[in-house]
């Protein structure tokens, strides 16, 4: 495993880094410092995690971010027109696709979630394994204050993990989440000095390494199936109601 798939060099906002145990860390960054998410993220980390998926060398994966931010900043304008339905049919494909392939990933994930977590914390929920920094905060920000349906999988994972009732306070009131409330509601394991986050991380990583490559892999799948039933049966709906909602705001500006 020293030869570096040609997919490690492929993607501007992802730095790859894999060790002799197979364990492969994923920072989310632009030009080096904290993500701002793009259109282009969007377009490209559908087909990043369908390429980590059918990496069989990987065998445990940490998602972070870098700096002080895991995803804290978009630029809506790179997103192009969300009200031309023509466009909003490629957001809706990326959409999908990205939790899938998220989901497809069959070996243990981990989140070490550095710093707030504003928008596609969906991502995050996920995974198997959920660390965060002492400064992350979680948040929906991006829909309402677009005007658009959160529909992304932010509607079926949030429920989901916080209780119905919880899950559907917190995307209307675009509740913050500390990560200490986080952790008592259920969505983080532990919390942690951001110094020991990714030290953490890669103690519980290459605790698992030592599990054959057929249990880990295994283990995810059985673990991530009910995820994917519900993500299968409610994303293309949610992502169809944002769309409307997407287009409705053509009408707003006139």
């Amino acid at each position: 495993m020293t030869t570096q798939p040609d997919y490690f060099s492929k993607y501007e906002n992802l730095h790859f880094a894999r060790d002799e145990e197979g364990v492969l860390e994923v920072r989310m960054h632009t030009n080096g410092g904290p993500l701002v998410f793009t259109g282009k993220t969007h377009r490209e980390f559908p087909d990043a995690f369908y390429d980590i998926s059918r990496d069989r060398d990987n065998r445990i994966v940490i998602l972070t971010g870098t700096g002080d931010a895991w995803i804290a900043q978009i630029d809506f304008a790179s997103l192009g027109d969300v009200t031309d339905p023509r466009e909003w049919d490629r957001t809706f494909w990326e959409g999908k696709k990205v939790l899938q392939n998220l989901l497809d990933i069959e070996v243990p994930v981990i989140s070490a979630v550095n710093g707030p977590a504003l928008l596609h914390s969906e991502y995050i929920l996920t995974t198997d394994i959920v660390l965060a920094a002492e400064n992350a905060v979680f948040q929906d920000m991006p829909h309402l204050n677009a005007g658009i349906v959160p529909g992304d999988g932010v509607h079926i994972l949030w429920p989901l993990v916080l209780g119905s009732i919880r899950g559907r306070y917190f995307l209307l009131t675009q509740q913050t989440l500390t990560a200490h409330q986080a952790l008592d509601l259920g969505v983080v394991n532990e919390v942690l000095p951001g110094d020991q986050l990714m030290a953490r991380a890669r103690e519980l990583a290459h605790q698992l390494a030592k599990q054959p490559t057929l249990n880990l892999r295994y283990t995810r799948v059985a673990l991530t199936q009910r995820l994917k039933r519900l993500v299968q049966e409610g994303l293309g709906y949610g992502l169809a109601l944002e769309g409307i909602t997407a287009s409705d705001l053509r009408n707003a500006q006139h």
